[in-house]
């Protein structure tokens, strides 16, 4: 039992310059006994309402240096305040504000608001048992206007689609990846890598980019470039939702659409995921 959707902006001071973290908190416990469920005993359940407040007087106290830091903080307390506590998980997600700048320079107190992919991360704790880190990317939406395509597919009577060799391909994509060991490292800087692995692997080099046979070749490329660049990653779960476009028939009006006006298809939507790691943790 736990906690959902404790939400929260911490302002941090430093002089006249001030930096914000807006985020939405769920953290849930699971304690050594069963009392409360079996008995209608609540002599060891520690009220959602506490909960909470302990998220904010640990947000208050120590601050969110990373995501994932504060989920480590809140995960620790519980376990190490409360003896009934067997295990806690900790999901947290921030809402996406960015410095504002004009003219280049960086403002010292307003922010904008960017939808360019949702960061969260996510902890568990065991009671000596080891602890668990992930992070990862939500809500993300990326598109390029060609180098996709989708050619040989199996085909059957209830085939309708054609292949096509010059599309657009375009997603909103989650992608969640677990740390190894979870060593002293720069979390923010690990996820910044990690999603810049993301659009390189998606879009491809700036100048020409890259071919994409399909979604499934293009989730495997993203999921192969993280791993083969950050090595504190062992294993990607990774969905990509797609999002189609057709393409407008103007014949009516006497016009040739050479794909420049195109509409969203809203449903239904295609999706593919795969889940890909290191063998040696697969194996673990």
């Amino acid at each position: 039992y736990g906690k959902n959707t404790i939400k929260f902006l911490r302002l941090h001071r430093e002089g006249k310059k001030h930096f914000v973290k807006e985020v939405e908190v769920c953290t849930h416990l699971r304690l050594t006994s069963a009392h409360e469920y079996l008995d209608g005993n609540n002599s060891c359940v520690i009220p959602t309402d506490t909960i909470k407040n302990i998220v904010l007087v640990l947000a208050k106290k120590n601050g969110i240096p990373t995501l994932e830091q504060f989920a480590i903080d809140i995960c620790k307390h519980f376990i190490t305040t409360f003896c009934q506590v067997a295990y806690v998980k900790t999901y947290i997600q921030e809402v996406p504000w960015q410095r504002l700048h004009e003219n280049g320079v960086p403002h010292i107190h307003s922010f904008i608001y960017v939808p360019d992919g949702i960061r969260f991360c996510e902890v568990e704790q065991c009671r000596n048992g080891p602890l668990v880190v992930s992070a990862g990317i939500k809500d993300l939406k990326l598109m390029k206007t060609t180098q996709s395509g989708f050619e040989g597919f199996y085909k059957n009577e209830h085939t309708t689609l054609p292949e096509r060799h010059d599309r657009v391909l375009c997603g909103e994509l989650f992608c969640k990846w677990s740390y190894g060991e979870c060593r002293d490292f720069d979390f923010d800087c690990t996820w910044n890598k990690i999603r810049e692995c993301i659009l390189e692997a998606f879009a491809g080099p700036p100048d020409c980019g890259e071919y994409s046979p399909s979604y499934q070749k293009t989730v495997n490329s993203i999921q192969m470039c993280i791993l083969s660049k950050v090595s504190q990653v062992q294993i990607i779960e990774t969905i990509l939702n797609n999002i189609y476009y057709n393409v407008v028939d103007m014949k009516n009006l006497c016009l040739t659409n050479d794909k420049e006006v195109l509409v969203p298809v809203e449903a239904p939507y295609g999706s593919c995921a795969c889940t890909l790691g290191r063998k040696k943790f697969l194996e673990a």
